[in-house]
């Protein structure tokens, strides 16, 4: 399993599988429902490494806001990943000198998401 963790989350979708479909193939979560109810727990990342797990519900209202930033170890690699499992990126990496990069974008259900690699040598 990757390693790639969030500081908080949840997700509303108003296709929860195909947006846990999306971000198995991405990033390689795993989902488990809560009992019958729409909302699964998003396990992120090994027990014990930084950052923590989620979760995706049906969307309860169509104001419901997500916004999350994933770390991940390439960002290239995953922003070419994010457009092969059909999503979209809405801004490009972009240098945040000394400390990494940072991109956004949106999955296949229109939540904006951003990605941030750590790279000291970013500028």
């Amino acid at each position: 399993m990757k390693n790639n963790r969030v500081v908080h989350f949840e997700i509303p979708s108003e296709d929860p599988e195909k947006s846990m479909s999306f971000f198995e193939e991405v990033f390689g979560w795993q989902f488990r429902q809560f009992g019958e109810q729409p909302y699964w727990f998003v396990i992120t990342g090994e027990e014990g490494a930084p950052g923590i797990n989620g979760g995706l519900m049906k969307r309860k209202d169509p104001r419901q806001p997500v916004v999350n930033s994933v770390m991940v170890e390439n960002i290239d690699q995953t922003l070419a990943d994010i457009e092969k499992a059909g999503g979209t990126v809405v801004v490009q990496k972009m240098a945040i000198p000394g400390m990494g990069w940072s991109a956004y974008f949106m999955d296949p259900d229109k939540n904006i998401h951003g990605v941030w690699q750590v790279d000291e040598n970013a500028g």
